[in-house]
This record gives structure tokens, sequence and C-alpha cells, in this order.
């Protein structure tokens, strides 16, 4: 048998779409991790690359720490959180944020420290406060790259939260744990083809919105 037979086994059995190990109950477990842990990360990784990019202090501090981060196995910090302390969704959070942390935070860095110099002189030049600058002119230029960090955090999340499943928690990875367990290679590859799948779809979402949120100039020219 080949992947597309076991695909096309996967999403045309009827059980796989209904009650709680349904696809469609999965998929929204999945998304709930990956949009609160890519919240989470944001919401740490965003004001701290603007403050730190806009004033020019830090970077060597970011890098170590965002090199740092990354050197953590996600896995092997999901399993050791998991023997300290006990089964929850808050623990899945933990490795998912310090995941995306890095790539959010880094890039965000670089963006703003990447904007031409000259409109930022000449805004302070007109007396701009120093919040005005880096919100009325360095923001605007530096959302595609910021974006960019973003959507790169959102893609290793949602690839990354099937670790849930491993620790009895729900998610498309459920499919995966389950289907190996098993020894049902359907399931394992329907899982596997439905991470896959939401992947893209995320790389459509933040592309429809780079095309909402930055102006056709910067994209032109970025």
């Amino acid at each position: 048998m080949n992947v597309l037979h076991f695909v096309n086994a996967f999403f045309s059995d009827s059980a796989h779409w209904h009650g709680y190990d349904g696809i469609p109950y999965r998929v929204v477990e999945h998304l709930q991790y990956s949009l609160e842990a890519l919240a989470f990360a944001a919401a740490i990784g965003l004001p701290v690359g603007l403050v730190t990019g806009h004033y020019g202090r830090g970077g060597n501090v970011l890098a170590l720490i965002a090199t740092a981060a990354r050197a953590l196995p996600t896995f092997g910090l999901l399993v050791l959180l998991v023997t300290w302390l006990s089964f929850s969704t808050g623990l899945v959070m933990i490795p998912l944020v310090v995941l995306a942390i890095p790539p959010i935070l880094v890039t965000t860095y670089e963006a703003v420290r990447s904007v031409d110099p000259s409109p930022v002189d000449a805004a302070r030049g007109m007396g701009m406060p120093e919040s005005r600058v880096l919100f009325q002119v360095e923001l605007p230029v530096a959302l595609p790259l910021i974006l960019s960090g973003l959507r790169s955090a959102a893609i290793q999340i949602v690839s990354t939260a099937t670790i849930a499943a491993y620790v009895s928690l729900g998610g498309l990875g459920r499919y995966i744990i389950d289907g190996l367990y098993q020894k049902n290679y359907e399931k394992v590859v329907g899982g596997a083809t439905l991470v896959a799948g939401m992947a893209l779809a995320t790389l459509l979402v933040f592309w429809a919105v780079s095309r909402i949120v930055v102006s056709p100039g910067v994209r032109r020219s970025s």
C-alpha cells in the first residue's frame, strides 16, 4: 500500500469525521494549542524586539538568549516538565512558547534595525516622541520582516504541537501517536497529512495578512 492509499482510506472513513476523535474536533484542539502558544510568544517577543531594535541595544544578549532557547529540545523539555509537575494543557504551552520566541524576538529586532535611518532622524528632528517614531515610522517599514518572523514561529508551533498527544492531550498528534501504538499506519499518515495541511494553511493566512496590513509601497520595496 502506498501513501496515497492510506490518505484516501483515512479521509474517506466516516468514523474519522465524528465524535471526540473526529477530524474537526482534533483540528480545533490543535489550532487552540497553536494560537495560544503563538499569542504568548508574540506577547513576549514583539515588545522586547521592538524596544531593543528601536534603541539599538541588547542585540548580543538577544542573540545569546535566542541561541540558548533554540538549543533546548522541545520534546525533552515537555517530558521533564511532566515528570516534575503533572499533565496539563499549560505544560504543552511552555515548550511551544520557548520554541517560538527566538524567531519572533530576533527577527523583530533585526527588522527595526534595518529601517533606513533617514526618515527616523527626520521624525526626531520634527520633535516626534520616541514612541511615535517607533510605531509611525519604523514599524510600518519593518512590518514585512516582523510578519516573516511570526510566520516562521507559527509554522514551527503547528508542526511541533503534535507533542501534546504524548502527554495524553489532544490535537492532530493524537492520530500519529495512537496510530503508531496501534500499528495503524492509515491514522499515522492521515494525521501527518493534516499537520502538513495546517502548516500550508498558516502560510496562506500570513500571506493574506501581509497583503492587508503592509502598505503597497513597502511591499514593492521589500
